[in-house]
This record gives C-alpha cells, structure tokens and sequence, in this order.
C-alpha cells in the first residue's frame, strides 16, 4: 500500500494521520512522473489530485473514501462511533469540511499578499467561511471531541482542513474564526492538549508553515 502525495496537504495528512493511529507505516511520497499532473500520475488517477493510495494494483482516489477504506480493511483500532447514527455523523463532519468549508480557500490563498489584494474577492472568502463553519458547528457533537468522547475518524477528518484554513485566513485578518462558536472553540482547545492531536497539530504546522514559506 502507498499514499502519494505531500503531507503539506490536509488532505493527504488526514489519511497518513489515520493510517498511524491504526499502527501502519503508510509515508506520503512524490507522485509518480514527478507530479499529480504527470501522465504517470494520471493514468493512476486521471482526477489528477493527491492524495492518491495504490492498494494491489488498484488506485483509491479522494481521502475520506481512503479513511473509510483504512477502518474497513483495519478494523482495529477502530476510528468511527460503534452505533451507525455515530458513524453517519463524523462522516458528515468530513463532507462538510470538503465541500464547504475548504471551498473557500482559494480566496485567502490569492490574497495573503496584501499589495496584491482583491478586497471584494477576500470580504467573500471571509464570508463563505464563516458561513460553512457555522454549518459545520450546528453537526458538532457537545463533547470535547467532533463525535463522542475520544480522538477519532471525524477529528482526523476535520483537524488538518480547519488548521490550514486557520493558517491561510489570519495573515488575511480573520484571527477569530471560531469566535462565536462554542462547540469548535471547545474542540479546537481540545485539539491542543490532546496528545495524539497536539502531536499532529505540530507536524502539520511545520509542514505548512514550511511550504508556505519556500513559496515566497
């Protein structure tokens, strides 16, 4: 089994965080052809995004269906709920995440330079994402955690994604995301003094914070 891609990626580092907890050695390395645009890469996965992970022969494309795949074929430790209205709700929380609250990346990406700001472009990305982390903390659970009381699928699904966007969003001015927010202020606070979460927390920063700066 491989992942390919680059841990700089919530994406890629949601499924190399799971694999861990499951007790795998599942290292993010460089796409084949030297990129996810390579015609090596792509005849793997023609969607031509990481991450991608090749299990005998076969490529899995898109992240949570490859957490999904991971508890599947590695059922312990188990990362999902028991019950199956558990499991539903912290597969929600990652849905959410992908398909609204990351959405509005792209606004802070173009714009953390603030010579070269597009302010309407900006005030809309701020607003998107408020928005989609309002939705995102009406499925909370009331716990420390995303879903229940222990560190599971639906944290590793969330906890890179809201990082980076934290991480892109504050050089824009938006330092409090979660003001407001009681239930991802509590999870977030969480995050950090877990120690598996903390841990992940750090390396993910460091990747970025890392990335980020070899682009300037």
């Amino acid at each position: 089994m491989k992942l390919y891609g680059h841990i700089v990626s919530p994406y890629v580092a949601r499924v190399a965080f799971a694999a861990r907890l499951k007790g795998l050695s599942l290292t993010p390395e460089p796409a084949p052809g030297g990129g996810i645009k390579s015609a090596e890469f792509l005849k793997l996965n023609p969607i031509g995004k990481m991450p991608a992970m090749e299990v005998d022969g076969h490529c899995i494309a898109e992240s949570m269906v490859q957490l999904d795949y991971l508890e599947d074929a590695y059922p312990n430790p188990p990362l999902l709920p028991a019950d199956a209205l558990g499991r539903a709700r912290a597969r929600l929380l990652g849905r959410i995440v992908d398909l609204y609250v990351t959405a509005s990346s792209r606004a802070f990406f173009v714009n953390m330079n603030p010579e070269k700001r597009n302010a309407e472009e900006l005030e809309a990305g701020k607003a998107a994402y408020l928005k989609s982390l309002a939705q995102l903390e009406h499925f909370m659970g009331d716990g420390p955690y995303a879903v229940g009381n222990t560190f599971g699928y639906a944290d590793i699904a969330i906890l890179p994604c809201l990082q980076m966007m934290n991480l892109v969003a504050e050089p824009c001015g938006l330092t409090n995301a979660f003001n407001g927010l009681p239930k991802l202020t509590r999870w977030w606070a969480q995050m950090q003094t877990d120690p598996v979460a903390s841990a992940m927390v750090k390396e993910y920063a460091t990747a970025f914070t890392g990335f980020m700066q070899s682009r300037r």
